[in-house]
């Protein structure tokens, strides 16, 4: 019996949705894409998108947690940064279905997006 072709983890990629499905994670993914690759003190993200830090804390916690945030530390900062890697690799599971399968979106429309 031929042996099925392997299936991309989807119980993973619907818990990295999950953690960006909330109006605040996905405000502070943005901003940590636009502050790429150097990142944000978390005192900056909190202060730039008026989130109190115990707040703050829980929201990059999520995020982190699917490996959507890496966060590092300089003397007494923590520094967050998007984890751009996790990200190219969800957009490529998305890309995989809706534009080489079935053609629901034309590629060059994907690419005209990031112009």
């Amino acid at each position: 019996m031929p042996k099925a072709k392997a299936e991309p983890d989807v119980a993973r990629y619907a818990d990295m949705f999950s953690a960006m499905g909330t109006e605040p994670r996905l405000r502070i993914m943005r901003a940590l894409l636009s502050a790429h690759p150097e990142g944000m003190t978390a005192g900056d993200i909190g202060a730039e998108l008026e989130i109190p830090p115990s707040t703050l804390s829980h929201h990059l916690d999520k995020l982190k947690n699917e490996d959507l945030v890496s966060v590092r530390r300089e003397s007494t900062f923590l520094w967050y940064s998007a984890s751009t890697d996790t990200l190219q690799e969800l957009l490529g599971f998305l890309y995989a279905e809706c534009c080489t399968r079935n053609k629901a979106i034309e590629p060059q429309a994907i690419v005209q997006l990031c112009k």
